[in-house]
Order: structure tokens, then sequence, then C-alpha cells
């Protein structure tokens, strides 16, 4: 069974909503990035999103645009995401990773090849922002056969197409709670639960609500309507702020310790 199956059926038995944090693979350096992976996890993630650098984002707001440019000085690729997770579950992760990644590095690395990998490297499942619905059957049916959950996303714009969008859906269903770009937000629509409601009573799969979440009253206001919250430019932001710790191997310990600090609050 899928690592993401079996923690979103963990975290229901227990009445609890998954926190799924978002950091960029590489930023500012492959070692920083192994080490938040286990210290993550120890401050209460469910489920890590391990985000590839691009350089020309659909998907993604100022914050992680900048994390993207500082780990692609180092050429980080689709591939040193999938080690990075491998090395991590060697020391001990126990927690799904699913990569974010957008549809070009994907093809590049050849289809077969990319699920084929990502299974060896105990990668649970996929995010491609920038693959529509209607051109994914042929991705999801190699996907399915290595085991790898093509996780999928909708948004309130999606109206008539969400029931197609599940229908269709792996792991659990990634609700983008506002339009546009990812960023950190002060408030949401309260249209957004309305549109949550409709996503969680349209599927069977966890649903997860991500875009703009950034406090721990976040956390508790969008609790209620899904099973999962994921967090990503706040904690890349967090990870931007401690760069000059990290950057120091004398103070590197305790940067990635402040990151852990912010996700265990969120956790809380």
């Amino acid at each position: 069974m899928n690592r993401i199956d079996t923690t979103f059926a963990s975290l229901r038995e227990r009445g609890e909503t998954a926190m799924i944090p978002f950091i960029t693979v590489g930023d500012p350096s492959k070692e920083i990035t192994l080490e938040l992976l286990l210290e993550l996890e120890k401050a209460g993630a469910d489920l890590i999103e391990l985000g590839i650098p691009y350089s020309d984002p659909l998907a993604d707001g100022p914050v992680i645009e900048r994390a993207s440019g500082r780990a692609l000085k180092h050429q980080i690729t689709v591939e040193d995401g999938m080690k990075l997770a491998k090395q991590a579950r060697l020391a001990g992760a126990q927690i799904p990773y699913v990569l974010f990644t957008y549809f070009n590095p994907v093809l590049q690395y050849g289809l077969e090849r990319f699920f084929e990998a990502m299974a060896a490297h105990e990668v649970s499942g996929v995010i491609i922002p920038d693959l529509p619905i209607e051109e994914s059957d042929p991705i999801r049916i190699i996907a399915d056969r290595h085991g790898i959950h093509l996780v999928p996303l909708v948004a309130p714009t999606s109206k008539e197409r969400v029931a197609k969008i599940v229908e269709q859906g792996r792991g659990f269903i990634y609700c983008v709670s506002t339009l546009g770009v990812t960023g950190m937000r002060d408030s949401f629509d309260e249209r957004v639960d309305r549109f949550l409601d409709e996503v969680r009573g349209s599927t069977a799969l966890p649903i997860a609500v991500g875009f703009g979440i950034s406090k721990p009253e976040h956390v508790e206001r969008f609790r209620p309507h899904c099973d999962g919250v994921i967090v990503g430019s706040a904690i890349v932001r967090k990870v931007e702020e401690c760069i000059p710790l990290l950057q120091d191997p004398s103070t590197a310990q305790d940067g990635v310790l402040q990151i852990s600090q912010f996700v265990r609050q969120l956790k809380s």
C-alpha cells in the first residue's frame, strides 16, 4: 500500500489533520534539504512536498521563485530530489514524500524512467501543476503501474471539472485555497469553505488545502473542512531568513531547528 494512503488512514483514525510542509530541494544546499527532511518529520510533519526548482514556474509566487533561483545555481534536478528522499529514508524517515514539479522536467527525464526511479527512491507521489486532467491519462497509467500517486489540483475556478478531476485522483486531492500563485495571505474568501466542502463531497479521497496558509490560525481555520493543510511559502521564507545561519557550518543546526520549530508550532 502506498505510504500516502496509510498516513491519511492513520490520521483519520486519530482524528488528526495532516501537516504537509513544502520545501524547495537544494535551497540553500542539498545537505540542508536532507537535514530538513529529517527534522521536519520530528517536528510533526505527516507528509513532505519536495519542490523541484524550475526556471519558468506556473504556480509559484515570489518567495518560492527566489528559492528556486538559489537552488538552480547548484543545478538541482528532479533526480536530486529523489536521491535526497532515498537518503532520508535510509536515515530512518518514515513519512511519505511527494515531488512537486512541472511537466517538462518529467518529459525530459522520460515518463517510464521517471516513475520507475520514483518507486526505486521510495517517493510516494507527484504533483504536476501544469498537466491538465484532459492530458493526464497516459501519465496516470504509468504512475499506477509503478505504485506512484499522481495527485491532482483543483481550484475554485475548476467548477464543473471538479468531478472529473477528483475521479482521476490518487492519494489525495490538492485544493487551491485562492486564485493566483502561491504566497502568504492574511485572510481567505469565505467562499473557499463551500468549495472545500463541495470537493470533499465529491470524493472518498482525503483533501488537502494549500496556497496562502502561513499561521497556526490558518491551520485551525481550515481544519474542519479538510484532511490536510499544505504550508509552502511561509516555510520557504523561513528558510530564506535563516540562510545566514544555514550557510555557516557552526550555526547550520540552529537554522534547521528554527525552521522545524516553526513547523512544530503550525502542527500544534
